[in-house]
């Protein structure tokens, strides 16, 4: 018996110190109220009636954890230091060829709060099982809790049929597979830039709808939500409208900076400004972040160039790798102004279960979003 006081107390101050922190450590793991590593990446975080909540890919240890297993996981938090494990959100099926079986590929889910409907809406990048990423699809699910259980609705590749806003008519006519391939294959890499500005694969998905990959759900001031997704094969970034209750595409889209090669978007708004951070396309290997300004949601995107500064002690990697990370989500912090908290994964493809967080205090100065390495902090920082 008086073992088992001793561990029991050890466990407890485990527990209380799990649950007791003050501030935010960047890249150290962070437990939850059960003293286990937080389990949502790609993650994405809703703010409801004065809680947070995170959503974010459950791994699994080893390779195995590049693909679905589990789902998506949620976590609940009052201050954003800790966190509730609140289960598992939106489940994977065993059933064979369902859209969402286990070994599927569920990427960077995003949760919204619908006011007509009143329910919680999720969007998520989906590959079909055995199909490595040729599927490109948004997966849909929807709530009446936040913590779920999500019922799946339905997967797809978006705006079918319908060409961007802004898109020279010139341009407007779909093109055949076989000769996109030719073109491809006969093009250099600077006039196979200038056809990818003209939409050669957007052109090629035109029936069947556009590619989204990495993406991620942004709601505006006046309620209208749109999908921000990597298309035409992860060279233009897609900014497309959601239907009011925001479980459908209107088929009013733009593309962002095409043929620049930008994924992992997140973004924010900023006094009549937005503003969006990306990540190059290398695969699991850390980049250079970018990011850009906009007046306009569906105009013209500024490039601002890196917007991180400082260097990550822990792998002595400096803002020219995003401290070792890549670009999630940007959160706006409930109460202060001029005041995000820029999300990062720490990814880890050989052990995705130990990879890390870095989330790190972003503001907005001279109309540019920076993003400031700090190796601890807490939310007082944005009183400074």
């Amino acid at each position: 018996m008086k073992y088992r006081m001793i561990a029991f107390a050890v466990l407890a101050a485990f527990v209380f110190t799990a649950n007791g922190a003050d501030s935010f450590k960047p890249y150290v793991k962070k437990p939850d109220n059960n003293g286990v590593h937080l389990n949502a990446h790609g993650a994405g975080v809703l703010h409801h009636n004065g809680k947070y909540y995170l959503y974010g890919e459950h791994k699994i240890a080893g390779k195995a954890g590049n693909k679905a297993h589990v789902g998506v996981h949620c976590y609940s938090s009052e201050d954003l230091y800790n966190w509730k494990d609140e289960g598992i959100a939106l489940k994977v099926f065993e059933k064979e060829g369902h859209d969402i079986e286990k070994g599927c590929i569920i990427e960077r889910p995003k949760v919204i709060y619908n006011e007509m409907n009143d329910n919680f809406v999720m969007w998520f990048h989906l590959e079909l099982k055995g199909q490595g990423y040729s599927a490109a699809r948004t997966g849909l699910a929807v709530s009446d809790n936040p913590t779920g259980e999500f019922e799946y609705i339905r997967s797809f590749r978006p705006n079918a049929g319908q060409w961007p806003i802004h898109f020279p008519k010139k341009w407007q006519k779909p093109i055949s597979d076989k000769k996109f391939n030719k073109l491809k294959e006969e093009s250099d890499w600077d006039y196979w830039l200038t056809l990818l500005e003209k939409g050669i694969v957007l052109r090629r998905d035109f029936k069947e709808g556009q590619m989204s990959r990495d993406m991620t759900v942004f709601v505006d001031d006046n309620g209208k939500a749109y999908h921000i997704h990597s298309a035409e094969d992860n060279s233009t970034l897609h900014i497309s409208e959601l239907t009011d209750d925001y479980q459908d595409f209107t088929g009013r889209y733009t593309r962002a900076r095409p043929g620049g090669y930008n994924e992992a978007p997140a973004i924010c708004k900023y006094e009549g400004s937005y503003y969006l951070i990306a990540s190059g396309c290398s695969g699991w290997a850390p980049n250079t972040a970018r990011s850009f300004r906009a007046g306009n949601i569906m105009g013209e995107w500024k490039a601002l160039g890196n917007p991180c500064k400082g260097k990550n002690p822990h792998n002595d990697i400096g803002s020219i790798k995003t401290f070792g990370g890549q670009s999630t989500y940007i959160l706006p912090v409930e109460g202060k102004r001029n005041a995000f908290i820029a999300m990062f994964d720490v990814w880890r493809p050989s052990n995705q279960i130990d990879s890390r967080y870095m989330w790190l205090p972003a503001q907005i100065k001279d109309n540019e979003i920076i993003v400031q390495w700090q190796t601890e902090w807490g939310l007082s920082y944005f009183d400074e």
